[in-house]
């Protein structure tokens, strides 16, 4: 993906993407199958207790969290992105944090991380710290669940289909470079099994998938 410089300035361009699409981000939901099939498993996971989101966007999954939940904290990047999830879902039972996940580090340890739709946008350089900040979050006995997606169309395909970067639009045609690498569930599967999670992650009709665990006892993931 090039240098320290280069991935820096992806990032941050990825960044501004989030803001700038905040206001019209449910506009470019994928209405394609499977979708309902996590939400089906979310709510039959249960997470309850204190739970960290990372990544919340505009408050899309946080209600659903709430459901079960004791308390949430809800982390973006995007001030946009929070100002829309506060307005969704309240404050009631939820603190929202302005935060890079890249240089944030928790205040305290949860029952429960859950992440929708931001493990692909993580660089391949990063994978192996993401996984260790989630490991950072979370109790001895805590849970993780994650869904996303790998789906990518050839038009966003700037640099080719072995790239993670791809272009999104907005409405008004403004290109932005982001990160959306496309997992195979059962590669993902592996890959977390490899690093010392206890992770299955489960495909669904279309191209999103979820996974739920926790990492192995004694066992840190690797950076």
């Amino acid at each position: 993906m090039g240098g320290r410089d280069d991935l820096a300035g992806l990032l941050d361009e990825q960044a501004g993407f989030y803001r700038a699409v905040a206001a019209e981000y449910d506009d470019h939901a994928l209405a394609l199958p499977g979708g309902g099939e996590v939400v089906a498993a979310l709510e039959a996971f249960r997470p309850a207790g204190r739970v960290l989101e990372l990544a919340c966007g505009p408050g899309t999954w946080t209600g659903q969290l709430l459901r079960h939940a004791t308390d949430v904290t809800a982390v973006d990047a995007s001030a946009e992105m929070l100002g829309i999830a506060e307005g969704r879902v309240g404050r009631e039972r939820v603190r929202f944090v302005l935060a890079d996940l890249f240089e944030w580090r928790p205040d305290g340890r949860y029952d429960v991380v859950f992440f929708g739709f931001w493990l692909s946008h993580v660089p391949p350089e990063r994978f192996a710290a993401f996984w260790s900040l989630v490991a950072d979050c979370l109790r001895p006995d805590g849970r993780v669940f994650f869904a996303d997606d790998g789906y990518r169309t050839v038009e966003e395909l700037i640099e080719g289909e072995d790239s993670p970067v791809v272009q999104r639009r907005l409405t008004d045609g403004t290109a932005y470079r982001i990160v959306k690498v496309p997992y195979q569930p059962e590669d993902l599967e592996r890959r977390l099994d490899r690093m010392g999670w206890q992770i299955k992650v489960h495909a669904t009709a279309g191209p999103f998938y979820w996974g739920a665990g926790n990492h192995a006892p004694g066992e840190r993931p690797l950076r």
